[in-house]
């Protein structure tokens, strides 16, 4: 496709799902150099470029860090296609002056909807229900095994960002307790606030992990935490995958050190431990928590309005506050 002199360069490395799905809704406002269509290597791609990118696009699988930053030294702006921005060396652009943003809420309500479906999955067995009829089991040995209550489950949310509240907000309408441990206490609710995840998880049902990937969560979600929740607890992961300690969470699960999981990531995807495949208390999901046509097409909205905001030296929409 032939650039447009009068539009400004946007880089994108890998497209996100909002340009695949809308791409004409970029290529009205911005001239896309396509670094996955060029027959040459990504380093000589960004070095073609080096000079005139500003701005680059990127999806949440692509990581940028100091290595593909360091190819671009005029890049002012990297849009993020993901709620956490996880995939970006943000050190290194906080060093060098690079505004970051990422997609705000725009996938909130999708993703606690992912969420919630992964909670009643697991407590009412219905993905391992589902495959008990397909297999013919319900003639040859009869009912299927009694699932949980819904109702009266106390919930601790990790992380009671956007999508953290609006998980709170459905699972409250099923008349679940909420408690939650989050960065900081939000007064204003009257949600119980643990600043110990542990006794956070002690006092629950189940975990629903909603917070972001730093270095801080990291591991988390570990053997301390798993056991505190106990045999009866179930946690459901649409966070990122590496916020629990994989490893443990499979021995707890083997062990039935837990009751069971929904997990939409996962910590080397797409690459998931045979464990948890074979496993009919543990549901599944293929990192899909934000893909519906809705979401994609609202998270694509962000990502050029950040764009837009940028090239007219205005304020961004949804900007990275560097920690």
């Amino acid at each position: 496709m032939a650039l447009l002199p009068n539009l400004p360069d946007v880089l994108i490395i890998q497209p996100p799902p909002a340009f695949i799905s809308f791409e004409s809704d970029f290529t009205q406002k911005f001239n896309i150099l396509r670094a996955w269509e060029s027959p040459l290597p990504l380093d000589q791609f960004l070095t073609t470029h080096a000079q005139s990118v500003h701005a680059l696009l990127c999806r949440a699988e692509t990581p940028i860090n100091a290595d593909v930053l360091r190819l671009l030294p005029t890049l002012k702006i990297v849009v993020s296609a993901s709620t956490g921005a996880d995939q970006v060396d943000k050190a290194e652009c906080r060093r060098r002056g690079i505004a970051v943003t990422n997609a705000g809420n725009a996938y909130a309500e999708d993703v606690a909807d992912i969420a919630v479906g992964l909670f009643i999955d697991v407590f009412r067995k219905i993905s391992a229900a589902d495959w008990y009829v397909r297999k013919g089991l319900w003639s040859s040995k009869g009912d299927y095994p009694l699932g949980s209550k819904i109702g009266g489950k106390r919930v601790g949310i990790v992380g009671l960002g956007s999508i953290g509240y609006e998980v709170a907000k459905r699972l409250e309408a099923f008349g679940c307790k909420i408690s939650y441990n989050s960065r900081s206490e939000r007064p204003s609710l009257s949600y119980t606030f643990y600043s110990n995840v542990s006794e956070l998880a002690a006092d629950s049902d189940a975990l629903v992990i909603c917070c972001g990937l730093t270095d801080q969560t990291r591991h988390m979600i570990n053997k301390e935490v798993l056991s505190a929740l106990g045999k009866d607890g179930v946690v459901v992961n649409i966070g990122r995958g590496a916020i629990i300690d994989e490893k443990e969470l499979v021995k707890c699960l083997v062990n039935g050190e837990i009751r069971g999981a929904g997990l939409d990531v996962f910590e080397n995807e797409p690459h998931i431990p045979k464990e948890l495949v074979a496993m009919d208390n543990v549901v599944l999901s293929p990192h899909k928590a934000v893909y519906t046509v809705e979401s994609v097409k609202k998270g694509g909205e962000v990502m050029i309005a950040n764009l837009e905001a940028f090239f007219s030296n205005k304020p961004l929409v949804t900007p990275v506050i560097y920690g």
